[in-house]
């Protein structure tokens, strides 16, 4: 058998290809960990597309990259509760380091299904009287998040009704009685237009074809409309600025986005900040190991008068500089 004779230049040559190999091993143990987050979303509509935006906009920031060094398993309910419940228990079944459930619906599906895993929510109204946790403070168990509802905001609307709308006795309100967070801003809202002796009227959508047919019930019944964040109606609100456009109704919703579109005005705040937000409190689970046990749930504290002057014109309001007194950023919040 013929010997092999290692000569300097081949000597040189391995050693090159050694040192190579253990850079590329030392780069492979350096290199970032990567991350699977699974999403389940009621329905889609801006605000809860922008709640996820803005979620995965902070992990982005913070390194975590959809497509890089993310896989991100979204999955939409399109509003149907027997999908909303296959999706939490097909999440159930997978490995991912982290959940999140956008609105109510979802939110809840989740936290009864997913027992293993950090779960999160954002845009559930009340997460206590939902039974998705059991203390705002601290959690317990494995689930935490962000309420997209401050009941100052509903509270706060009114008030500007009343205050700046002496003609409007009577609110009209189009509600799906079938979404828990929407029958408890209507509650709040009653309790805060009763003080000024004025009546809400409800107009009953079990579902989005029914929310045409339910604004204009409204009609003739009520001098305003308004929504709360009620993903059924949310979903068809166009229907509701036609109604509101076309019969001179003042129009006010409980979001930003939807006065983007055309509602008047809400007290709110953006919902990409919201899913932002949420986005933090993943990241810290993420990459300090922290337990949502421990991380409080928050509300939206920076509220603010919003205002579409669009919308009041096809609406046949005289904004008055009253009211744009009432809004502290008015570069960003009047919408002309």
């Amino acid at each position: 058998m013929k010997k092999k004779i290692w000569t300097p230049l081949v000597l040189s040559a391995v050693t090159l290809l050694a040192l190579a190999g253990c850079g590329a091993k030392e780069e492979d143990a350096g290199s970032p960990k990567s991350y699977s987050i699974a999403i389940s979303q009621i329905v889609e509509h801006p605000s809860l597309d922008a709640t996820r935006e803005g979620f995965l906009a902070a992990l982005k920031d913070a390194g975590i990259v959809d497509g890089d060094n993310l896989k991100v398993d979204y999955n939409n309910a399109q509003g149907d509760s027997a999908n909303n419940l296959s999706i939490a228990q097909k999440i159930a079944s997978e490995k991912h380091d982290l959940v999140l459930g956008i609105a109510t619906p979802s939110a809840l599906s989740l936290a009864q299904n997913v027992k293993e895993i950090p779960v999160l929510f954002a845009a559930v109204t009340d997460p206590l009287a939902a039974n998705i946790v059991t203390s705002l403070d601290k959690p317990g168990g494995n689930v935490s998040g962000a309420s997209d509802t401050n009941p100052a905001a509903v509270s706060q609307l009114m008030d500007f009704i009343a205050a700046n709308f002496p003609n409007v006795k009577s609110v009209g309100i189009v509600i799906n009685e079938g979404e828990e967070n929407a029958v408890i801003m209507a509650d709040l809202a009653e309790k805060a237009l009763a003080a000024h002796d004025i009546k809400l009227v409800r107009a009953a959508a079990a579902g989005t074809a029914d929310v045409k047919q339910a604004a204009e019930s409204l009609v003739g019944r009520a001098d305003a409309l308004y929504i709360t964040l009620d993903n059924t109606v949310v979903s068809a609100v166009d229907s509701i600025i036609q109604v509101a456009n076309e019969k001179h109704l003042p129009f006010f919703s409980s979001d930003r986005d939807t006065v983007e579109k055309g509602a008047f005005a809400t007290v709110g705040f953006k919902y990409y900040d919201h899913g932002y937000q949420v986005g933090q409190m993943a990241v810290d689970i993420l990459k300090n190991g922290t337990k949502p046990a421990d991380m409080k749930v928050t509300v939206p504290d920076k509220l603010d008068l919003i205002l579409n002057l669009k919308a009041a014109a096809a609406q046949g309001i005289t904004v008055t500089d009253e009211m744009k007194a009432s809004v502290k950023d008015q570069e960003n919040n009047i919408i002309e």
